[in-house]
């Protein structure tokens, strides 16, 4: 895991990843490739709502509280310690979010917020790493914690004031919204016309650029700026070197303790502000329960793109689009998926047949017959799947991807200082 090259002056080197990483025209091909499909789909159904404006617009916004998770899950794991509390940590982040926000204004809300989660953060990192309490067990604790401690203080913080309940706090004012002047519309008028292909690129991209939030600009740039920090200075060198085999870092004079407080802290700080996001943005104020396992499928989000922020952002964004369907023609959308996913199935059988993998593939292209004829017997799919399809989709990619993760070698293991001495 590391080598020293000069006595004075020892450098570190992570494990090179097993497996074959796709390289980035590789990948935009692939998505191209996926956008193509959903593309006939849609003309064949007729179910233009799939690949419009609003849908990816909406897809946008619920994407981002995962993805905020998943970051903040992901900083933990690259130094070593597992963070099942990322959901707590996002209701400290809707609470303390909203507390301060109806008092002080949204961008108040947005760092207080933030420092909830870094509280329940630094809570997670004393007891994981400083008393090496099993870190799945902090974890829930720290989620039990977090809604029990919301659930007393919201009567004591939010009744007597207007709009304010035991469950529910005051509005928040608005952080503004922006929109590309002309572009906007021009992408939109072309995603309306229902060319192939070329009104779906329309509809992607004029989601990503009609009436966004500035909170959401800055949650975008986090992916690219946590991947060159960890990635591309020494400090994310010796952070990820913990998470890897903190005794070869510690006997290089890595103060491990240290760097596992800063990722952890830093790992709620991002959860906090997913919570900020649903109690200022997705919603203008905090209701109890708003969270609804958002952290839990921003760590599913982080292990589908295998512990990397590009892959993360890609699982984010799935998640989130599924779920927008409950919110634009749930049933009818969920329901031209089904012609999809028995596609998609189709050509993995293809080329699990391929690859020489027969039973795999005589497996995979029965499914996608049982899918294929649950759609064409089907006009409409009743409301409780669609409700579920966000958390049947975060099953199945894991499932599927599950062969190719790598994990961060001493991710969970217990570690005492002074091991590498």
């Amino acid at each position: 895991m590391t080598t020293a090259t000069d006595v004075n002056q020892p450098t570190l080197q992570p494990a090179a990843p097993t497996g074959r990483r796709l390289s980035l025209p590789v990948l935009l091909l692939v998505i191209a490739g996926a956008l193509a499909l959903t593309s006939i789909v849609r003309i064949i159904t007729g179910a233009d709502g799939i690949t419009n404006v609003s849908q990816m617009s909406t897809a946008l916004q619920l994407a981002v509280p995962i993805g905020l998770a998943g970051l903040g899950g992901l900083w933990a794991e690259r130094a070593g310690v597992v963070n099942i509390g990322l959901e707590g940590m996002m209701i400290l982040g809707t609470w303390f979010g909203a507390w301060a926000g109806f008092q002080w204004g949204p961008w108040t809300g947005v760092l207080v917020g933030i420092i909830g989660g870094c509280v329940g953060g630094l809570l997670h990192a004393v007891v994981t790493v400083t008393f090496n309490v099993n870190h799945i067990v902090s974890g829930v604790a720290i989620n039990i914690l977090a809604l029990g401690a919301t659930r007393y203080l919201a009567p004591l913080a939010f009744e007597g004031h207007e709009g304010g309940s035991a469950k529910q706090s005051p509005a928040v004012d608005s952080l503004g919204h922006f929109t590309v002047p002309g572009l906007s519309d021009w992408l939109r008028d072309l995603n309306g016309h229902g060319w192939f292909f070329i009104s779906d690129i329309a509809g992607l991209l004029g989601g990503l650029i009609t009436n966004v939030s500035w909170l959401t600009l800055i949650a975008v740039a986090l992916i690219p700026a946590t991947w060159w920090i960890l990635w591309r200075t020494a400090f994310g060198l010796r952070l990820r070197s913990c998470g890897e085999n903190p005794v070869a870092a510690e006997s290089l004079g890595v103060n491990v303790y240290k760097y596992k407080y800063i990722a952890v802290i830093i790992s709620g700080g991002l959860a906090g502000l997913g919570g900020v996001f649903l109690s200022i943005v997705a919603n203008p104020f905090y209701l109890e329960g708003q969270v609804s396992g958002r952290g839990y499928i921003g760590l599913a989000a982080m292990i589908f793109g295998n512990w990397m922020p590009g892959g993360l952002a890609i699982g984010a964004g799935l998640f989130g689009y599924t779920d927008s369907l409950n919110l634009r023609g749930g049933s009818e959308n969920v329901h031209a998926l089904l012609l999809l996913g028995a596609l998609l199935l189709a050509i993995g059988a293809i080329w699990l047949a391929f690859r020489k993998k027969y039973t795999s593939s005589a497996i995979t292209l029965l499914i996608g017959a049982l899918v294929f004829t649950w759609y064409a017997g089907t006009n409409e799919v009743p409301n409780q799947v669609v409700s579920a399809t966000p958390y049947v989709i975060t099953l199945i990619v894991l499932a599927l991807s599950a062969q190719r993760l790598r994990m961060p070698k001493a991710d969970g293991m217990p570690y005492r200082k002074g091991q590498g001495k």
